[in-house]
């Protein structure tokens, strides 16, 4: 089974809430939430794929060192092995802006649970909750 490595980060905003991205009509899993993050490309860092991935699709920028690793969902999906790191991100330059389809929310951790999400992101939840 083939082992796909995303990277996905909790923004987390000077109230504590963090951000989800609902994915659009036409994707995969079409209306689920999830944190924002993508794929990461040959010869790409977890780290330098989240920087990139948060200009491409939320028009912000950050840094590797304001990245802090969270936690991590291994996760088999029925053609693919999902292996997704975590981060916890606290800074950022600009405003996050939907750029590719997707709807944004803001929510606080203890509503996560509320939001159906991707199988792989549900057990992060509960970690997230808590180490806010």
């Amino acid at each position: 089974m083939k082992v796909i490595l995303v990277s996905a980060v909790a923004l987390i905003d000077v109230d504590g809430r963090v951000l989800l991205a609902q994915r659009p009509p036409g994707k995969s899993m079409a209306g689920l939430w999830e944190f924002p993050g993508g794929k990461v490309e040959a010869g790409e860092t977890p780290e330098a794929a989240l920087i990139r991935e948060l200009q491409e699709e939320l028009g912000i920028d950050t840094w590797a060192s304001c990245l802090a690793p969270l936690t991590f969902a291994s996760h088999a999906y029925d053609d693919f092995h999902l292996l997704m790191p975590l981060f916890a991100c606290r800074k950022w330059n600009g405003t996050p802006q939907a750029r590719e389809g997707q709807t944004l929310k803001w929510v606080r951790a203890n509503a996560l649970k509320d939001y159906p999400m991707p199988p792989a992101d549900i057990p992060l939840i509960p970690i997230l909750r808590d180490w806010l």
